[in-house]
């Protein structure tokens, strides 16, 4: 018996499937664009060159929200390609509506537990850059156990990651940016970018409820780890 999650069993999953409202222009971004855009589960791996038409860097994001800073980075980017994921129908759908009207080529959406996309989809060494902005953070102690940043996960992810290739974490909680930084500084084929968080980096927008908080002296803490590049 032991207390380490086994990502190859049942897991403790990091997310609530909430029975939250979805509009009507969402439910019909659902219906006709994500038979287009979406990707679905499926446990063998991802030929993403195959997913996106092209051979491109690619940009793994976890638990996208409602989209707008996913849309935002793909538009800036377009050299890059994003493959997103998220549980919740009102954000897949509203991400499918920018995807829609402001024509993005370079986002595919998974809607599902991401543990599992990781575990299943995706080949070793296939991606050059991880965003997870805002994870939920399970602030009450007895629900930490529920934090997606734990040190088997990172350690999954960090195989899927080329050498040189990145994972961005951004959150505001600030127990929970230090237990990030633990995990990602245990992590022995990790290296941090800074001496502990980092700046925020320019690709990264400002989102509305951010914006509201910094104005009121709340913090928001990147990390900003690269997988070490082989010796020689």
């Amino acid at each position: 018996m032991t207390d380490t999650i086994d990502l190859k069993k049942r897991h403790i999953r990091s997310f609530v499937l909430r029975q939250g409202r979805v509009s009507p222009a969402q439910q019909r971004a659902c219906e006709t664009l994500l038979p287009l855009f979406g990707i679905r589960y499926a446990a063998h791996p991802l030929d993403l060159d195959s997913v996106f038409e092209r051979s491109a860097p690619r940009i793994l994001e976890i638990g996208f929200g409602m989209g707008d800073s996913t849309a935002a980075i793909a538009l800036a980017h377009p050299e890059n390609d994003y493959l997103a994921l998220e549980v919740h129908t009102p954000g897949v759908g509203n991400l499918l509506k920018l995807i829609d009207s402001q024509h993005i080529a370079n986002i595919r959406i998974v809607q599902h537990d991401a543990v599992e996309v990781v575990r299943d989809m995706l080949g070793d060494a296939t991606l050059d850059g991880v965003h997870i902005f805002f994870p939920d953070p399970w602030h009450k102690a007895r629900h930490n156990k529920r934090r997606l940043i734990q040190a088997p996960f990172i350690a999954a992810l960090v195989q899927k990651l080329k050498p040189g290739g990145y994972i961005h974490v951004a959150t505001d909680w600030q127990d929970y940016a230090q237990q990030v930084l633990s995990v990602l500084s245990a992590e022995p084929l990790l290296e941090n970018t800074a001496a502990d968080y980092a700046p925020r980096p320019a690709y990264r927008p400002l989102t509305k409820f951010e914006q509201r908080g910094l104005r009121l002296g709340h913090e928001v803490w990147d990390l900003l780890f690269r997988r070490k590049k082989i010796p020689g």
